[in-house]
C-alpha cells in the first residue's frame, strides 16, 4: 500500500544511540526493557500512531532486529483503536 511508513533499522539505532548518549555503531543488539519503552514512545510520536502492541509481541523483542520486525509490522497494520 502506497503511503505505508517504513520503519528502518537506522532509525531504531539512531533512538537507542539518543538515549543512551552515544554513538549509533555502539548501540548493542540486545534491547533492554527501558529501551524497548523508549523505543516503542518514540514511534509512536515519530509516526503519530499508537501501537497497540500484545504482551506476545512485547516479549518477543529481545534485540534490535526483533524491534524492527515487530515494531514496523505493528506500525503498518490497520489500527482498530
Amino acid at each position: 500500500m502506497a503511503g505505508q511508513p517504513t520503519l528502518t533499522r537506522a532509525e531504531l539505532v539512531a533512538m537507542l544511540a539518543e538515549l543512551a548518549d552515544r554513538p549509533a555503531d555502539r548501540v548493542p543488539e540486545r534491547v533492554s526493557s527501558m529501551e524497548l519503552a523508549w523505543l516503542v514512545h518514540g514511534v509512536e510520536q515519530r509516526y503519530g500512531k499508537r501501537l497497540d502492541l500484545t504482551d506476545d509481541q512485547l516479549v518477543a523483542i529481545r534485540t534490535v532486529t526483533d524491534a524492527v520486525a515487530v515494531l514496523g509490522a505493528a506500525l503498518t497494520a490497520d489500527g482498530h483503536g
